[in-house]
């Protein structure tokens, strides 16, 4: 899988391609062997020309978080070509690193690039079951580390074990082994799951905790705009099936 970086952020490319460097590293030394499944991120500088059909996955790169521009973005790739957005402004109000911020997003396309896995577990607060997100980072969002043989900061992520029903240990839920069982929230992060008796997504912060109700509002910002504009692609998608059939 190659995931295309696309720089419309202003940051040197130099830069740029030091971040990708380190995500690609700690893609093969840490996620590649936890989950079995990995990436290669490629820097698409399209800042002065036209950005090339991307095949796998995107991630735009940008200062600013404009929804209507950033679905502009994507508008210039192929139909349901799975992608991410960091934006650095948005980064630096979360007071991180933005290179931690484009980790994250590798890593959760790299987990669940069109954004429609879930797993069954316990709701948060009330004895019922709901449909937890396959997100790879949430829950540990607020814990960071540098990338192996670098200077780049990147973001801790949750391990197989986390999304499975039983009491798991800490050690085994998170790279980093915060303490956190299965489909736990860490201090800073939250998680996201389908209701059925609501019928609807959601979302839940340990209650008091304010850093990660700040980081959800943020990021919400994101996360909606490419879990929305997933849902907009099939919906787009299945009509054109639907007219090729004459229906």
């Amino acid at each position: 899988m190659q995931i295309f970086i696309e720089n419309r952020s202003g940051l040197p490319k130099a830069e740029v391609q030091a971040a990708i460097d380190a995500i690609n590293a700690q893609i093969e030394f840490d996620f590649l062997p936890a989950w079995d499944m990995g990436a290669t991120l490629v820097l698409r500088d399209s800042t002065t020309e036209t950005p090339d059909q991307a095949k796998d996955a995107v991630i735009y790169l940008t200062k600013q978080l404009d929804v209507q521009g950033a679905l502009g973005y994507h508008a210039l790739n192929d139909a349901c070509v799975p992608f991410g957005y960091v934006a650095t402004e948005l980064s630096a109000q979360l007071g991180e690193d933005w290179t931690v911020t484009l980790s994250h997003e590798a890593l959760e396309l790299i987990l669940d690039a069109i954004a429609n896995i879930t797993a069954k577990g316990q709701h948060p607060t009330r004895w019922r079951t709901v449909f937890y997100w396959y997100e790879a980072c949430d829950a540990v969002q607020n814990y960071s580390y540098k990338a192996q043989g670098t200077n780049v900061f990147v973001s801790n992520f949750v391990l197989p074990p986390y999304f499975t029903p039983g009491e798991e240990k800490a050690k085994n839920t998170n790279f980093l082994a915060v303490p956190l069982k299965s489909f736990g929230v860490a201090p800073g992060g939250y998680v996201g799951f389908y209701d059925p008796l609501l019928g609807r997504d959601t979302t839940y912060v340990v209650k008091g905790d304010q850093r990660g109700a700040s980081r959800l509002k943020i990021k919400s910002q994101l996360g909606l705009l490419r879990r929305g504009a997933r849902q907009e692609l099939f919906t787009d998608a299945l009509q054109k099936i639907k007219d090729l059939l004459g229906r």
